[in-house]
């Protein structure tokens, strides 16, 4: 029996009721689960850094530039999952040469382009403009160079020239708002517009997918400020960290009563597909919906935040709570993103059987590979933190020439 046959055959015994035969081997593996994963830490990081220069949320000040890099890192590995994914990745320039304006995935291209070399490059060459000037003047080679290069051998260090950098960046900062928001938004558009899949097809999924995008992006700067502080051996801001907290909160709880609403929206319509809908939930995913999704990534971290709100705790053991909330907010968002994606494909069009996902250990769309495409934004970041160090290092004097 050729290793095809086999994977059919051992895909067989898990499979339920009456399914068509090219419905048993789920299309969409990991990889798919893992490209919106990282478009949304990408939008939530964003959203978090605009509370600085459109908002003036000063508390918040201290990571803002952690926020854009964060966000630059993973955006710049987010089409790796699909490229890897296409039969012919070599192929993909294409939708540039030819574009498809009827085809919502085609126009990926178009939309991740001008948010990274319209918004998110601008925004970070002009927040770190005087700095690179300022730093090429003060090191040597290579790191003069670099600095030199990517300041486009500018001198400008002028009061005016500032004073220009701060409205150009508030000004890409309210285009990338939207920008972010369609970003991820498209994601959740792709899912809501297949109308043959009763799981998909709702028109709450994209503003679902947007909001856990937020929650994500926000608990992952959240994370990586609590990691990389303490390792530069300095002190965590509290205010900060209690107020990045306070915006999770509140994005948690948005993005939970949406999840709730489309739930209730669902059991209320009781179209034909909600008998095997719930088949499915109960059967397949009630580990990774009912028990990871939403009492681990949703209701737990909902109660801990509370409680560190009502209760005077002392700063460790926030800090140790903060730490535990946005891992498990990370977790559930992932099965967020597993149970749309994965999900969707193990239920028959027939409504009458269930498939199920068997996940390969290597090969091009395996565990390993979906390791890898998490853990590749976090060397991209490091090596950003290297090039833009996120913290500022000239003198006070100097900072407050180029702070908001």
């Amino acid at each position: 029996m050729n290793p095809m046959n086999e994977r059919l055959y051992e895909l067989l015994k898990h499979v339920t009721g009456f399914i068509y035969p090219n419905e048993i081997d789920v299309h969409w593996s990991i990889l798919i689960v893992v490209y919106p994963y990282l478009t949304g830490l990408v939008a939530g990081a964003f959203i978090l850094a605009s509370l600085v220069k459109v908002f003036n949320v000063k508390e918040v000040q201290s990571v803002y530039k952690l926020s854009l890099l964060t966000a630059l890192a993973f955006l710049l590995i987010a089409p790796l999952p699909l490229l890897l994914h296409l039969g012919h990745p070599e192929r993909s320039y294409e939708i540039f040469l030819s574009p498809n304006f009827t085809s919502a995935m085609a126009m990926f291209g178009f939309v991740y382009a001008w948010y990274l070399m319209v918004v998110l490059l601008l925004e970070i060459w002009f927040t770190y403009r005087r700095d690179l000037i300022v730093w090429s003047q003060q090191e040597t080679f290579p790191m003069k160079w670099i600095h030199k290069m990517l300041s486009l051998f500018s001198k400008d260090t002028s009061e005016d020239s500032i004073v220009f950098d701060k409205k150009v960046l508030k000004a890409i900062t309210i285009i990338g708002i939207p920008s972010a928001f369609l970003l991820h938004g498209y994601v959740g558009f792709i899912f809501g517009s297949i109308k043959a899949n009763p799981w998909w097809s709702s028109v709450l999924i994209p503003i679902v997918f947007l909001f856990s995008a937020i929650v994500s992006g926000i608990a992952l700067v959240i994370l990586l400020y609590m990691i990389i502080t303490p390792m530069r051996g300095e002190a965590i801001d509290m205010k900060c960290l209690d107020k990045m907290a306070s915006f999770l909160f509140y994005a948690v709880i948005v993005d939970f009563s949406l999840e709730m609403l489309d739930f209730i929206h669902r059991l209320y319509e009781s179209e034909e597909s909600i008998k095997i809908l719930g088949e499915l939930v109960m059967n397949k995913l009630f580990i990774s919906l009912v028990i990871i999704q939403v009492l681990l990534g949703m209701i737990i971290p909902l109660g801990i935040i509370v409680s560190v709100k009502l209760l005077k705790l002392e700063d460790e053991l926030r800090k140790l709570l903060y730490f535990v909330s946005v891992i498990l907010i990370q977790l559930g968002i992932f099965a967020t993103r597993w149970n749309v994606v994965i999900g969707g494909q193990m239920f028959s069009k027939s409504f009458r059987g269930l498939t199920t996902y068997k996940m390969e250990i290597t090969g091009l769309e395996g565990l390993l590979t979906a390791l890898v495409l998490l853990i590749l934004p976090l060397f991209v970041l490091a090596l950003l933190l290297k090039i833009f160090p996120a913290w500022d290092v000239q003198k006070p004097d100097d900072l407050e020439a180029v702070s908001d």
